[in-house]
């Protein structure tokens, strides 16, 4: 048996960040991860690096045109370089750990034998026995699949995971699922060439965003091609030969939609499989998540739960700031909390991207704020029109009273990197003068908030 003053299951941003920083500190680690191809976690493997990838290949595609077989060929390319990419990374992450001292990384899958204990079971079925003061669980999730009748054993179905080690560039996809994660994907694989179709059971696209940007973004999608299709209820997946068809209904009539490709995108759960949890006294919530506090601790003391394993956002950031979180437990004063970490921004990889902080005009009025709303057309700025790209709508929502902003939706070029300077100006309350009047390069994108906020 090995002895250390850490455990950490799951080789995930939050897991491997913290593992660092304890090690630095001076203290034992033992790294267990499950598998030789997720060293990294989810993001960098099977998530945010090789979607965002092929979404930057998949628009230089679109750009140069072409043949269906000359995308699919640019397609084949951009798997291989995705494979490429996500193998250095991989390898990267594995060596910053196990180059350190104090660091042991072990390959195996992690099991409680009790609150103390862990086994790691090999490859080989060989396994090894270790004590930690303390804990920390690191598992992350997995894609969820709904049970529709033929879903489970259509051979043309995928996950988002499985979906990128698909070699072939389908000419028709079914993307099940109005998610984020089904939209990132349509984007992709309708800028490579596919006629994608999504169905989505809801009756609203994009339910939880501002309508009036909702719209804009359903707008874009279906002028470039894509299929969205709301209020359905899937009854069956049909496969024969090389093709397969989604069986549902919608409006009192069924329907079938075509493909050579099926992607689930109904979700992620967490991934507490083998784990045992229930060994070391680690209690769940009613949807089966790791039960954690404030401060990120287990029903058991000693024993914390990092990213998507806990519940809540499902974002790589989230999980690089549960580290933080921890490590102010055990390195520092305990004061930063998952009540003090502040707005969460985040981003929908679709083209052009959208993102979003804080509340919509909808949700703000709903809580009793008193709103002034600013909107901007994106076709109207400079730096749009030189880029080209001037598809999208800006959207800000400020407190009438109080001058604080409480939300904003861009849908436009580069709102992946100008939504995080209004949750910069939120988390810090500044009134939203200071974004109006701020004094900004040109042409730039950013200077669209002199505008946006002239309300």
């Amino acid at each position: 048996m090995k002895k250390f003053e850490n455990i950490i299951i799951g080789f995930g941003k939050g897991g491997k960040t913290l593992a660092g920083a304890l090690a630095k500190a001076g203290q034992t680690v033992a790294m267990v991860e499950r598998s030789d191809k997720m060293y990294g976690g989810t993001c960098i493997n099977v998530a945010c690096i090789p979607t965002k990838y092929l979404e930057n290949q998949a628009a230089r595609s679109e750009a140069l045109g072409g043949s269906f077989e000359e995308r699919r060929e640019r397609y084949r390319k951009a798997i291989e370089g995705k494979r490429d990419l996500t193998s250095g990374l991989r390898q990267k992450n594995y060596q910053k750990l196990d180059s350190l001292d104090r660091v042991e990384v072990l390959t195996g899958l992690g099991s409680f034998v009790d609150s103390h204990h862990v086994q790691v079971t090999m490859a080989d079925g060989s396994t090894e026995l270790l004590e930690g003061d303390r804990i920390y669980i690191n598992t992350g999730s997995r894609p969820f699949i709904p049970p529709i009748p033929g879903l489970a054993d259509c051979r043309l179905a995928y996950t988002s995971e499985s979906m990128m080690e698909l070699e072939e560039l389908p000419e028709r996809l079914v993307v099940i699922g109005g998610g984020y994660i089904g939209l990132e994907f349509a984007s992709i694989f309708a800028n490579f060439g596919s006629r994608v179709t999504m169905i989505q059971d809801g009756p609203r696209f994009l339910p939880r965003d501002d309508e009036e940007v909702a719209a804009a973004v359903r707008a874009s999608l279906e002028e470039r091609g894509i299929s969205i299709i709301t209020g359905a209820r899937i009854t069956q997946v049909k496969e024969q030969g090389g093709a397969a068809a989604v069986v549902y209904e919608a409006d009192g009539k069924t329907a079938e939609a075509p493909a050579q490709a099926i992607l689930v995108a109904t979700g992620r759960r967490p991934n507490l499989e083998g784990l045992n949890l229930e060994a070391a006294g680690v209690e769940l919530t009613a949807r089966g998540e790791v039960k954690t506090d404030a401060g990120l601790r287990t029903s058991v003391p000693y024993i914390w739960a990092m990213g998507d394993v806990k519940g809540g956002l499902q974002f790589t950031y989230i999980s690089l700031d549960d580290s933080r979180i921890v490590k102010s437990q055990i390195l520092g004063n305990g004061e930063r909390t998952t009540e003090n970490r502040g707005q969460v921004a985040f981003s929908v990889f679709v083209d052009p991207p959208f993102s979003r902080v804080g509340m919509s005009e909808a949700k703000a009025v709903e809580n009793g704020h008193k709103v002034k709303v600013g909107r901007l057309v994106v076709g109207t700025m400079p730096r749009a029109k030189l880029l080209g790209r001037t598809t999208g709508l800006m959207k800000a929502v400020v407190d009438a009273d109080t001058g604080l902003v409480l939300g904003a939706q861009l849908f436009c070029s580069e709102s992946q990197e100008l939504i995080n300077m209004i949750k910069i100006a939120m988390d810090a309350g500044l009134p939203y003068t200071v974004l109006r009047d701020g004094i900004y390069t040109h042409p730039t994108m950013s200077e669209g908030m002199n505008d946006l906020f002239a309300i």
